[in-house]
């Protein structure tokens, strides 16, 4: 090769790899990577909306306002309610703690609190219920089809079948106060009763209502599953075994989602947290998209 031969590039050309890097640090510039706190917002909202689908499909919280389903729940705890099974038409069971909009007045002149703008915010998203709902929780004795009665001094007694119940506050009977029957409920109706027997207008108080007592399956919002707070009284609600006797019917014992053993521990976490939860991985997601597309790799 003659001396001052060309090597096939000038001196003064780069290289194609030297170009690439060049550009790829040329892109890196131009597109500076996002911090974690302007991606936050996005977080929260992402959040937030989950929240909001989580209670309007899933779960729900609601606070305990009276006494009437003592010692089961007291006042002012909180519990989750499973809204997804309702969804693929299931109905209550006997022996479910069920929360249910009020069928026909029954709160009649309770007073309705009034929430400030914070609260409303958190009822919007699970966090708190909302005030202005008129909701109850009670346990379901009996179901459409079967026959519930209670004479004084007795017990509870559905198709046939006394029921022992454990759960009663102690010192009440099971319906000295008011008892009712025989009385047969109706298809798509459910009977109710609180566990605190002597402080809980239930359907024994109803009976001259509109709906004769009887609480419409469609009024039903869910089944309660756990008590979430406060966190020294977390526990589950399952059915009790009295309401399993052979005998009482046909019933069907719930194994949705949310009501199994290892549904409760998703369930427990409410509503924004698995909104957070669910949240997290989006964003995620959307954060390694940019970084791929700022280094080109």
């Amino acid at each position: 090769m003659a001396v001052g031969a060309r090597s096939g590039r000038d001196e003064g050309e780069e290289r194609p790899d030297e170009a690439e890097r060049e550009a790829e640090d040329g892109g890196a510039e131009a597109r500076p990577h996002r911090s974690f706190w302007k991606e936050l917002p996005l977080l929260i909202g992402i959040a937030l909306l989950l929240a909001l689908l989580i209670k309007t499909f899933l779960v729900q919280a609601f606070s305990i306002p009276s006494d009437s389903m003592q010692n089961t729940l007291q006042r002012g705890d909180r519990v989750l309610v499973d809204k997804l099974t309702p969804w693929f038409g299931s109905e209550p069971e006997r022996g479910e703690v069920v929360v249910f909009h009020d069928p026909a007045s029954w709160l009649a002149g309770e007073p309705t609190p009034e929430p400030n703008f914070a609260q409303q915010v958190l009822s919007k998203i699970g966090l708190m219920p909302d005030a202005a709902e008129k909701d109850l929780i009670k346990r379901t004795i009996a179901i459409g089809g079967d026959t519930v009665e209670c004479k004084k001094g007795g017990p509870v007694v559905v198709n046939g079948k006394a029921l022992d119940e454990p759960y009663i506050y102690p010192g009440n009977s099971a319906c000295d106060d008011a008892p009712f029957g025989p009385l047969t409920v109706p298809k798509g109706k459910i009977w109710v009763m609180g566990d605190h027997r002597q402080n809980s207008q239930d359907s024994r108080y109803h009976m001259q209502d509109s709906t004769q007592g009887f609480v419409p399956v469609d009024k039903v919002v869910g089944r309660a599953v756990v008590v979430a707070w406060p966190i020294t009284r977390w526990a589950t609600l399952p059915i009790p075994d009295t309401f399993d006797q052979p005998g009482i019917g046909n019933q069907t014992k719930a194994t949705a989602l949310g009501l199994g053993a290892a549904g409760l521990a998703p369930v427990g976490l409410g509503p924004a947290a698995l909104g957070l939860v669910g949240a997290v991985p989006v964003v995620m997601w959307r954060r390694r998209r940019l970084t791929r597309g700022t280094t080109g790799r």
